[in-house]
């Protein structure tokens, strides 16, 4: 006898149908979600940027540049975050950055006569360029406003003051006050610190120089015979007809522009009221070559060119400035290509975007992106490797620090005890020359990274020439090429009273600032 109560299939019963259903309903909406995200990724990819309002030329205001790039505009906003490494940063409290003199007194006994032995901090980032150098301490002291060419969005002022010619107003600034030249910066309602219209052409977003100090100086370096292995544009330009000046923004690579930008600023100048603001290039870009510079250049009545007189000594000072790009250039970073973009700024990926992190810091807080895309090292020995280079020359910056002391503390006794200036002046020179090498390092962000080996020959030389100085105030024999002759005459001792050297200071402990 058959039965009809065989069993049904799962699957053909009401259940499974409604269950099938469900199955294939959501994976079409899986699907199609996955469509519409690749559909938008790839609209994304076409238009990067959605151009939501005009910029021009004059909006220096870097918000209304964020509304068309939301995504840059929030990178730059975080470079008002505080970013500590072991040897930069900003070490102080969240107002106020850490004083560099008080943690490193030699600074002071070094810069005596100038306004950093007043005021001398800690850098912060970007988004406190303009506030800082406003409120630093060094303005109540007369300063000029060709300082505000690297803290300020200021070639719309630039143009006004030259009656649109951003050269001709540019020129005339070191004539200004910096309080006077920053009132008008207030007055014109651009005063931005450096902003999107300073590094980027508004109608195309490429990128671009704008400063005039930066122009005038590569193009006096392009015109030199100075060796540029890591700027292939100039040596090409070089064996060109060379028609026309050297035009950064014509004539350089887009990967040398993603480190020019960076050198409109953070380089070594000239800044105040004697004459025009300057980069002092024209010899090329190592220390010595910028040393040989300014022992040619003369101001407009004659004079020979000094930063400041030394309070103590009297001597004739060469004060660096931050010399970032020289030093870079002078490295195997740069040789091989690699941009300063490309380790402060390195690509981020934002959605289907490819974007430079416009939040400018340190690689040392940002290794994965800044140093592991080229070196295939697990990030601890990434971190250890620079901090080999940085412990290193910051050990070589301390002991030149205590040098330089002991030849100030070596002339002023020499100047007590009568000795006359004609046996002063080799050792005045040996100060000039030790101070400018000890302060191009120190001056310079890096600790020495930018360019190491280098960095350890330009300090070696500040403990030389100084430790020289001090011999020569006994009539000594001098070694260093170029040194000033030693003389036999007034500069012998008990021929003009010249005191044995002071006794040299310990060298100070090797340990680096805490660590933060």
């Amino acid at each position: 006898m058959s039965t009809s109560s065989e069993q049904v299939s799962f699957w053909q019963s009401r259940a499974g149908y409604l269950t099938l259903i469900g199955v294939v309903a959501a994976g079409a909406a899986g699907l199609t979600g996955l469509l519409t995200n690749i559909f938008e990724r790839k609209a994304e990819q076409r238009a990067p940027y959605v151009r939501v309002v005009e910029v021009g030329e004059n909006d220096t205001d870097p918000a209304k540049w964020g509304k068309n790039w939301p995504l840059e505009y929030d990178g730059y906003k975080r470079t008002a975050l505080s970013t500590k490494t072991r040897f930069g940063g900003h070490q102080g409290s969240e107002a106020l950055p850490q004083e560099k003199i008080e943690r490193d007194p030699w600074l002071r006994r070094m810069f005596n006569g100038y306004a950093f032995a007043i005021d001398y901090r800690d850098r912060r980032g970007h988004a406190y360029m303009l506030y800082d150098q406003e409120h630093t301490q060094r303005l109540t002291k007369p300063q000029s406003g060709s300082c505000l060419h690297c803290h300020a969005s200021i070639m719309p002022l630039y143009r006004e003051l030259g009656g649109g010619d951003a050269m001709k107003g540019f020129e005339s600034t070191f004539k200004f006050s910096y309080q006077e030249l920053s009132q008008k910066l207030h007055d014109s309602g651009h005063a931005h610190p450096v902003s999107c219209v300073d590094c980027h052409d508004p109608a195309n977003m490429a990128l671009r120089v704008t400063r005039p100090g930066f122009i005038r100086g590569i193009q006096a370096l392009a015109a030199s015979d100075a060796p540029v292995p890591a700027l292939p544009s100039i040596q090409q330009w070089r064996e060109g007809k060379r028609a026309e000046p050297y035009d950064p923004n014509q004539d350089a690579t887009r990967n040398e522009m993603r480190s020019f930008v960076c050198g409109q600023c953070h380089v070594e100048y000239y800044c105040s009221s004697k004459m025009p603001l300057t980069f002092p290039w024209g010899k090329g870009l190592t220390a010595d070559n910028i040393e040989a510079f300014w022992n040619e250049t003369k101001f407009p009545n004659g004079d020979a060119f000094l930063d400041y007189t030394h309070k103590e000594t009297g001597a004739a000072v060469l004060k660096a400035q931050h010399p970032e790009f020289e030093l870079w250039n002078q490295g195997i970073h740069a040789r091989s290509g690699v941009s300063c973009a490309d380790c402060h700024m390195p690509y981020a990926r934002e959605g289907a975007a490819k974007v430079s992190d416009h939040w400018v810091r340190s690689p040392l807080v940002n290794v994965n992106r800044a140093c592991q895309t080229c070196h295939r090292a697990s990030e601890e020995e990434m971190k250890g490797r620079v901090d080999a280079i940085q412990q290193r020359n910051y050990e070589l910056l301390q002991r030149g620090g205590a040098a330089i002391v002991d030849l100030i503390d070596a002339i002023v006794a020499a100047k007590a005890k009568g000795v006359t200036p004609e046996a002063l002046a080799p050792a005045l020179n040996f100060q000039r020359r030790a101070q400018w090498r000890l302060d191009f390092i120190a001056a310079e962000n890096s600790m020495g990274f930018h360019a190491p080996q280098e960095a350890a020959r330009v300090l070696g030389e500040a403990a030389d020439y100084a430790r020289q100085g001090q011999i020569a105030l006994l009539g000594g024999v001098t070694s260093a090429p170029g040194a000033p002759p030693a003389s036999a005459g007034p500069g012998t001792p008990g021929a003009s009273g010249a005191p044995p050297p002071a006794t040299p200071s310990a060298a100070p402990s090797a340990s680096p600032p805490p660590a933060h």
